[in-house]
């Protein structure tokens, strides 16, 4: 009897498992959103576009958030900007968030017409006219990408009165770019027309953003004109540690076949220009693949970054860190699981991975609920307010997950945010047995935090904007009071 009442207990847990799961992986317009640890502060719709980049940017005595846009929907190609009463290719959002509570829509700026990754203004970055070398110092400069086709720059001292300065054109694609504010270098994701592959490195002088200034076209061995044979997996996204770091790391692959690039930054910019193997390997460091099954997303770099387990040894005390994170690309779990990664590159021609985070599937059923599961994207502010401490990553219907990486041999989630979804909120589709089965789920695609520590999500499936804060212990984790 004893026995068989065990066994009843363990099935009878079992089956409050499975139906907790299943009821979470129904959520419904109304739901409450799902959290520990973060709080929902304030939310905006964004006209109910598929959103990319957010960048939060101090100006003035205001904050304000400018927001990249996939191209529209099947349904829906150019939703109605309810500021003009008419419809509007996806483009960027500008949204005053001074008062994370209520943020206020300012304006939309057009992108490139079309759908999908194939139109809108994804990326987005912002510098300030003084603090690039040869800028107005009174204008404030948005670099955006124009669907697959260019790369804008428009001032926007008056966020509401966006004025256009620049245009970088000719391309076959764009993607994740890299403005260095201090020095005006971009690393522009770009398809050079006569490049092999879709997206690779135009490297610009943007200190006067009036009078772009080309250095070169970087990428692999391989991908650039008149060679031959296999073509390198594509570039992601690059990120720069300036002059001082003299560090450019870049991410190649999406979900599979993926690495790390590890470029000496004067190499690069003052090294022979001329696309030749030879010229192409000059400025490299290292290269460290990643698995078959994994791309990378956004690799974030972290140098020198004290580890407590290790404050008594001789050496090692500190270590450069490399967080790199995968993008999950099917809906409902069709491909190997897209994670975060920790790469330690102390010993630069020998990077090697330490660690590596994912949700659990299991804890929200999440391969049920529809869109995509698994890592897209992590916060790329290097403010100190979570700068080597906290991690925010972006989990699609897995929402937003906190993470302590003080020890990123060990980093562990110390809180998440899943939001609810809307009438707004945008379907899901698998085909099954030659029938498509649709759902409605959360695909919360990227994330960002600002000085003040607020943490900002969008959502790719038209959810919109939601602004967060951190609580209790997770809040302990960043100093926060």
């Amino acid at each position: 009897m004893r026995m068989g009442g065990r066994v009843t207990a363990v099935c009878c847990t079992f089956l409050v498992v499975l139906l907790a799961n299943a009821a979470s992986a129904q959520q419904k317009v109304g739901d409450p959103p799902e959290a520990s640890n973060m709080r929902l502060i304030g939310t905006n719709d964004l006209q109910a576009r598929s959103a990319y980049q957010p960048t939060i940017h101090h100006q003035g005595d205001r904050w304000i958030a400018y927001i990249g846009h996939h191209g529209g929907t099947d349904d829906i190609p150019d939703p109605v900007n309810p500021m003009t009463g008419k419809p509007e290719p996806n483009g960027t959002s500008i949204v005053d968030v001074t008062d994370p509570a209520h943020p206020r829509y300012l304006r939309h700026i057009p992108g490139q017409e079309g759908k999908y990754e194939s139109g809108g203004a994804q990326m987005v970055r912002i510098c300030d006219g003084k603090d690039l070398p040869k800028g107005d110092r009174n204008a404030v400069y948005m670099l955006r990408t124009f669907g697959s086709e260019a790369h804008e720059i428009w001032n926007v001292a008056d966020p509401a009165n966006p004025v256009l300065i620049t245009r970088i054109a000719g391309l076959k694609d764009t993607h994740k770019n890299f403005w260095e504010c201090s020095t005006g270098i971009a690393y522009l994701v770009s398809g050079a027309p006569d490049w092999r592959t879709r997206r690779m490195t135009q490297i610009y002088d943007l200190s006067d953003p009036a009078h772009p200034l080309k250095i070169r076209d970087f990428g692999l061995p391989g991908q650039q004109p008149g060679a031959t044979g296999a073509v390198p997996t594509e570039l992601h996204g690059p990120i720069s540690t300036g002059p001082k770091g003299n560090r450019v790391y870049f991410g190649y692959g999406t979900n599979k076949g993926g690495f790390l690039q590890i470029v000496d930054r004067d190499k690069l910019l003052s090294g022979p220009k001329e696309p030749t193997p030879d010229n192409l390997t000059f400025p490299e460091i290292a290269r460290m693949p990643l698995s078959a099954m994994n791309g990378a997303h956004t690799v974030f770099p972290m140098p020198d970054m004290p580890i407590a387990e290790f404050a008594r040894d001789k050496d090692g005390k500190t270590r450069d860190i490399v967080m790199i994170v995968d993008e999950a690309i099917q809906n409902e779990c069709g491909e190997a699981r897209q994670m975060v990664w920790f790469a330690d590159v102390t010993t630069e021609a020998r990077p090697m991975v330490i660690s590596s985070y994912t949700v659990p599937e299991a804890s929200g059923g999440f391969c049920e609920r529809g869109g995509r599961f698994g890592s897209h994207s992590s916060n790329e502010s290097m403010a100190p307010v979570y700068y080597k401490k906290l991690a925010f990553i972006a989990f699609f219907n897995a929402g937003v997950r906190a993470l302590d990486i003080r020890d990123p041999y060990h980093p562990r989630e110390i809180g998440y945010f899943i939001p609810s979804i809307t009438a707004a909120t945008d379907k899901r589709c698998v085909t099954i047995d030659g029938k498509e089965r649709c759902k409605v789920a959360i695909q919360t695609n990227n994330v960002e935090t600002d000085e003040r520590g607020y943490i900002y999500a969008v959502d790719r499936a038209n959810t919109g904007l939601h602004i967060l804060e951190l609580t209790g212990a997770a809040r302990a984790v960043a100093g926060l009071p």
